[in-house]
């Protein structure tokens, strides 16, 4: 067993933890002095350098240009020599789920054991699962939570109870929100960080999670998501799978000052704020964020979890991939497809095509000049 220097995502934003790999400066088994350059992460607001803490050799790197890592995350590791490993770690450790000597159950198929775990409980096959690359929980986490709104629970004739799991400040915002539409009967927050009994603008805490199991045995069968995850998506498709998982309803929350056109088509879990807009023939998936002010033009379409933060822009023609973020007054340009996770700093403006996991800083043009 060699003893290995593992190199590690810094927090480069703390309130982003989030970043990507825009390019790595040396490949595998390449020889790399102390203080060299080996990587280049960009968050929405900031890019970093990742520079070696000692002399040696790169060896088992684990992620690829354009890939979207974690603070924390081990990016690879010096070692002594070009062959160094450590078989107690990834990538040598058997950390992917395996079938049958080792080898990976589907071609193409990589999986880490807690992801390959949820498919198994939640009864998704593998064959189902995307092929190419690393399949973590998080994607886990957002089939299972796509697929539910067809399966959801149904919902007593005349039953207007509703609460918001989240008692944070964007929980407070629906809040306001859902009694200034007078559609629903607010009971309080789910949290499971807040003492019960606490008061929030004028609503109890009922608890955390546990309380869910005895609202449904009560009859209340509507919830809406109050956990923003801004920098957090994972937290945010938990709540909708647990809500989920305990038969609860998210219906589409829409403050009385937005304007959605007759043609728009919103599924479930959209929450729609003031002085929003979103046009004729638009497409919104679940659980989709639209904050206030945020225009959507013609034609549009959103795929399940796209956030679009207050001011944010869409011109007619839009694709927003899943779990997209577009940062506050944004823009995109007409006929433009942001990737699935992809991220669009605040006052960005996005005149090509954002790949998957891609991140545009903020107050920039992207594509870059050149």
């Amino acid at each position: 067993m060699d003893k290995l220097i593992p190199i590690k995502i810094p927090l480069v934003n703390p309130n982003e933890p989030e970043a990507l790999l825009v390019s790595l400066a040396v490949k595998e088994g390449a020889v790399i002095t102390r203080g060299e350059m080996v990587a280049v992460i960009e968050t929405t607001k900031s890019t970093g350098e990742i520079r070696a803490e000692s002399s040696g050799y790169l060896v088992g790197m684990l992620y690829e240009e354009g890939d979207t890592l974690q603070a924390g995350d081990v990016l690879g590791y010096i070692g002594a020599a070009p062959d160094a490993k450590d078989p107690s770690l990834p990538p040598w450790a058997d950390v992917l789920f395996r079938e049958g000597g080792g080898q990976p159950s589907l071609p193409g198929l990589r999986i880490t054991e807690p992801a390959h775990e949820l498919a198994l409980a939640k009864g998704l096959t593998l064959e189902g699962l995307p092929q190419g690359v690393l399949v973590t929980r998080e994607m886990v986490l957002a089939l299972i939570s796509a697929d539910q709104p067809a399966a959801r629970a149904a919902i007593p004739e005349g039953e207007k109870r509703l609460v918001i799991y989240g008692g944070g400040g964007h929980g407070s915002s629906l809040a306001a929100l859902i009694r200034h539409s007078g559609n629903y009967e607010l009971l309080g927050f789910l949290d499971d960080g807040l003492q019960p009994g606490m008061q929030i603008d004028g609503l109890s805490v009922l608890g955390g999670g546990e309380k869910l199991s005895k609202l449904t045995q009560d009859g209340v069968r509507l919830a809406v998501n109050g956990v923003g995850g801004i920098s957090d998506l994972p937290a945010r498709l938990q709540v909708y799978e647990r809500l989920a998982e305990t038969g609860f309803h998210c219906p589409t929350v829409v403050h009385r000052t937005a304007f959605l056109e007759e043609s728009a088509v919103l599924d479930d879990g959209i929450q729609v704020f003031p002085l929003a807009y979103i046009g004729i023939r638009v497409r919104v998936g679940f659980g989709c964020l639209i904050n206030t002010g945020v225009i959507i033009s013609h034609d549009c379409e959103l795929a399940p979890f796209v956030n679009l933060s207050p001011g944010a822009t869409l011109a007619g023609g839009v694709k927003v991939g899943e779990a997209a973020l577009v940062g506050m007054r944004a823009t995109v340009n007409l006929n433009v497809r942001i990737g699935e996770r992809a991220r669009i700093g605040n006052g960005a403006t996005v005149k090509a095509d954002v790949p998957e996991d891609g991140i545009v800083p903020a107050g920039t043009i992207w594509p870059p000049r050149r």
